[in-house]
């Protein structure tokens, strides 16, 4: 019997961040839907401390708001030189409206000279099921090493300075990256979890 298929909000407004979640997604029984789908256009309150609490924040906000399943993640980048920062400012590290390229930027900026160029990039996602309210999170790290310049032209936000391998995360072909980024493996997390639940409702 084919498993029945599910709706799932993913609570984002990021493109970059949806077309990625379709490609991890894709053999799932599963239509994910945007929030422009659920005609919703209000931002969730996000001020957490953690990923965890940002994405759990998000995710709940949304369910409530939709009625949807719910799937919100949070994710950053933490460096070793700045004591874990930007963390939970990564988006918004150079201005509330700074771009890619500005957040890169200043980030090389702010660790120029650094001996220890550690890094790693972090994914909490959180699911949320409306009608019981049941909250789970799912968490993802990918370690790696700051670059001194930009390199590459796939990905996107801090993916030309961040190395692993040898290579920058832009310049990996998306399933490449799909297999060490942050939010493959949390999503691999969510995508085993929800598999295991659907087999269960055959």
């Amino acid at each position: 019997m084919t498993a029945p298929r599910r709706r799932l909000l993913v609570a984002t407004g990021s493109a970059h961040k949806l077309i990625e979640l379709q490609r991890l997604f894709g053999d799932l029984p599963i239509d994910l839907v945007t929030l422009r789908d659920v005609g919703i256009t209000d931002e969730s309150p996000e001020d957490g401390a953690t990923f965890e609490e940002n994405a759990l924040q998000k995710a709940r906000w949304y369910a409530e708001a939709s009625g949807e399943w719910t799937l919100a993640d949070d994710s950053g980048l933490e460096v070793a030189a700045l004591n874990g920062a930007p963390g939970v400012y990564t988006r918004r590290y150079a201005g509330p409206n700074a771009t890619d390229a500005e957040n890169y930027e200043k980030l090389l900026a702010d660790t120029a000279g650094a001996a220890d160029r550690s890094a790693r990039f972090v994914c909490t996602m959180a699911l949320i099921d409306p009608v019981n309210g049941s909250a789970r999170t799912f968490r993802g790290e990918c370690p790696g090493t700051l670059t001194t310049a930009p390199r590459g032209e796939f990905g996107f936000g801090y993916d030309p300075i961040f190395e692993v391998g040898g290579r920058t995360m832009a310049e990996r072909a998306p399933a490449d990256k799909d297999a060490l980024s942050h939010r493959g493996r949390a999503a691999a997390l969510v995508v085993a979890a929800l598999r295991s639940e659907l087999e269960q409702t055959r």
